[in-house]
């Protein structure tokens, strides 16, 4: 269980005790998680007023890029492709820019963000995922909704199916590198909030731009990111299309593609966890891939993870 491929490609007989991360401060985490989901939504409303009031200037929107865009990728490419699924293998000093980008995104210290998704990899959509909208959730309309909630934000408030650290990550709790981000977590969190104030003052020239650049940079920034990485636990697990046969309800969701840097190709991704590309066809974008393809292509990845053609056709639906 220590290798990510084992994990992600053949889910587990059944859940067990020590599948579980043991909870340690249970009431603080769900303190600081409501936080992080409640202030971004209160302060959407203070971007809201500002847009209604003709307020918004062209440099938010550049510091809500600049800021979005990495931290995105250090979701997509870092925690994701890279950790999670060792989709491709680079040096130490560009696996500590992913980890630190992929840490930026607040979405919580890397160790655990890869072991809560390993283990939604070994049961997914079965007892044991730590985010299935479709287990245990009751039946009908009513079921469906409390499945969605759950998957989109619910699980981030309940422990009784996180993923085990030692048991599904013990890979990265070696690995120095990842093991300085994930114990300074809280710098890079606090950085990503003091980059777009910085960003704002030198665009706009004010205290005024910095404040509206941590506005859009920070909680507007927080809110997207998160939301649309939500989603690909809720939406990509209920609506979409099926290109490949799998043993979960992952969907492939074309309009999510892009926001999410190709990540919802979600059933392609669980039809072949450990590729680097998860948008297998010409009209799938997936910027993801293209930073790695980039990155291979400059020296700087290697071992890059791809699906033959063939064996794409034996699972394919149509």
């Amino acid at each position: 269980m220590g290798s990510s491929e084992a994990v992600a490609a053949a889910p587990s007989p059944g859940p067990r005790a020590d599948d579980i991360q043991p909870v340690a401060n249970e009431t603080r985490d769900r303190i600081v998680t409501g936080f992080l989901t409640v202030a971004p939504i209160l302060l959407l409303g203070v971007a809201a007023w500002q847009v209604w009031n003709r307020l918004l200037h062209w440099h938010d929107l550049v510091v809500f890029a600049i800021v979005y865009v990495p931290c995105t990728l250090g979701i997509t490419v870092g925690f994701h492709r890279l950790f999670t699924h060792r989709a491709f293998k680079t040096s130490p000093a560009l696996r500590g820019v992913f980890a630190g980008l992929g840490s930026a995104a607040i979405e919580g210290p890397v160790i655990s963000w890869v072991a809560d998704h390993r283990k939604h990899h070994a049961f997914s959509d079965a007892e044991g995922d730590p985010h299935s909208p479709h287990v245990g959730h009751g039946e009908g309309f009513r079921g469906a909704l409390r499945g969605f909630f759950h998957a989109h934000v619910g699980w981030l408030f309940i422990h009784t199916q996180r993923g085990n650290k030692q048991r599904f990550a013990p890979d990265l709790i070696e690995d120095p590198v990842v093991s300085f981000f994930d114990r300074t977590f809280i710098y890079w969190a606090l950085a990503s909030l003091a980059v777009p104030f910085a960003l704002g003052w030198l665009i706009g020239g004010t205290v005024v731009a910095a404040l509206t650049g941590l506005l859009w940079g920070g909680a507007v920034r927080i809110f997207v990111l998160h939301h649309v990485t939500y989603s690909i636990n809720s939406l990509c697990h209920m609506f979409g299309k099926r290109d490949f046969e799998t043993s979960d309800e992952s969907r492939n969701l074309a309009w999510l593609a892009l926001p999410s840097m190709g990540e919802a190709w979600h059933n392609s991704h669980h039809a072949f966890p450990t590729s680097a590309v998860h948008g297998m066809r010409r009209t799938q974008p997936d910027p993801s891939a293209a930073l790695i393809w980039t990155l291979e292509k400059l020296g700087l990845a290697w071992d890059v993870v791809r699906i033959p053609p063939e064996k794409r056709a034996k699972k394919a639906t149509a």
